[in-house]
């Protein structure tokens, strides 16, 4: 396996300073923020100073009850090759759910949920990562991801679950200990049972990130600094096996840069630590594929992914459980039975609050036009307004709706988001769209931007 070494999540806000830092060996970079032909100068000059640059995706959903979206895997597959990556990641996730499986309305999360470690769940999940495997043309790594919420009537641990799809794929892992760590506190799972259970020598590399708690819920938030449980469970896993590659994220708001040396810093020493102390005999080694092995006794077994009827029903099983939870979580209905209510709450309201925030940051003329009036007019319009197709087409939606309500009321504000409206919409319907809605919408919307005139 590719030795990486130490590296920082690369964000277009600290590109400057993750340039001048010492000691960064690699970068990773959210695949659906670059465009291959366009890579942002500051990725082309660490490339060319021999710095690795490994694609992130958040996208795929591998762990939803669809198929992978040909088009979303051959556009991460054409980062990796614009970027020469060694690898490429995911998430072991869903983040999408209804549409034709359960013919019901596609809804989106704008966010990472949490797959139920089900027989049918695993099944899928494999045959998902297959189909990826091999439309990328380097190898793929999954992560475990953090979540607020756990599925009733769970078969595995993650570690059980994490050594199957292992076993049955070949796929290789990035091993996330601050999601670890929110999955102690959230879902009280012990991080040291799940590294014992893990196939450590799958590992790719590893992230580490900071959060916080509030009323004994801890967010993985990316923004934060990493607190020594974190850097305790990091410890943990070196002492088991030598990370192949260490990364610290940040996403936001972005210290100066010298403490994000001195969190480097402090990562490189607990790795070094733990490996200066650790018992060589049983420390495991990363290998370029994960030998077959034979699964444990207690881990249970799941269909085999070449009968297609059983896959096909699995899908079924897992889409309708998928969809009514994401239901719940951003349309309102009723929570599905056996989840625990005031944590679906929590969850809801962290999804809406994620929604507004990533709407500002890809539009950010919409909070800078509607000033404080945008979160209150955007919680308006997203109650029972589910998110069905990204954050750029719910910005859109969004001002469509104000402009067709008349608002906003000032009208030189109004006049201003006509005109970003317009420009942005382009000259047809977007997909989907009707086309007399459009065009009811364009005419309201510039009669009543005349004023500017």
């Amino acid at each position: 396996m590719v030795r990486l070494g130490t590296g920082i999540g690369w964000r277009p806000e600290i590109a400057d300073a993750v340039e001048r830092m010492p000691g960064i060996d690699w970068v990773e970079v959210v695949a659906e923020n670059v465009c291959p032909g366009h890579l942002p100068a500051s990725l082309t000059r660490l490339r060319e100073r021999g710095v690795t640059v490994v694609p992130h995706g958040v996208s795929l959903g591998l762990g939803g009850a669809d198929r992978p979206d040909e088009a979303r895997l051959a556009a991460l597959a054409e980062r990796a090759d614009a970027l020469g990556a060694p690898l490429v990641t995911e998430h072991i996730a869903f983040v999408r759910a209804g549409g034709p499986l359960t013919v019901s309305p596609p809804l989106e999360a704008g966010h990472l949920l949490p797959v139920p470690r089900t027989r049918d769940a695993l099944a899928v999940l494999c045959e998902n990562v297959r189909i990826a495997q091999d439309a990328l043309p380097v190898p793929l790594a999954v992560e475990n991801i953090a979540a607020l919420i756990s599925w009733p009537g769970e078969e595995m641990t993650e570690g059980q679950f994490l050594y199957e799809l292992v076993e049955r794929t070949g796929v290789r892992l990035l091993i996330d200990v601050a999601n670890l760590h929110t999955n102690h506190v959230n879902r009280a799972e012990d991080p040291a049972k799940a590294l014992a259970e893990l196939p450590v020598e799958a590992l790719a590399y590893v992230h580490v990130a900071g959060g916080f708690e509030r009323d004994g819920v801890w967010h993985d938030s990316h923004a934060h600094p990493v607190p020594q449980p974190v850097l305790d469970i990091l410890a943990d896993l070196a002492a088991r096996t030598d990370p192949p590659g260490v990364l610290l994220e940040r996403d936001e708001n972005f210290p100066e840069p010298g403490e994000l040396e001195r969190e480097l810093d402090a990562i490189r020493a607990t790795v070094a630590t733990a490996a200066a102390t650790a018992d060589p005999a049983t420390r495991a080694v990363a290998t370029e594929a994960p030998a077959a092995r034979t699964p444990a006794t207690e881990a249970p077994q799941v269909p085999g992914p070449a009968d297609a009827e059983v896959l096909a029903t699995a899908r079924e099983r897992v889409a309708l459980a998928q969809a009514s939870l994401l239901s719940a979580l951003v349309a309102g209905t009723p929570a599905p039975e056996g989840f625990d209510r005031g944590r679906l709450r929590v969850q809801s309201r962290a999804l809406a609050a994620k929604r507004a925030d990533v709407v500002a940051k890809v539009a950010p003329e919409l909070p800078e036009i509607l000033g404080d009036a945008y979160r209150d007019e955007f919680r308006a319009y997203a109650a029972g307004r589910p998110m069905t197709a990204g954050y750029r087409r719910d910005a859109l939606t969004f001002a469509e709706h104000l402009l067709l309500a008349g608002r906003p009321e000032d009208a030189a504000a109004r006049g201003r988001l006509t005109h970003w409206w317009l420009d942005r919409s382009g000259p047809r319907p977007l997909d989907g769209r009707p086309v007399t809605r459009w065009l009811r919408t364009a005419r309201l919307a510039l009669r009543r931007s005349r004023p500017l005139r």
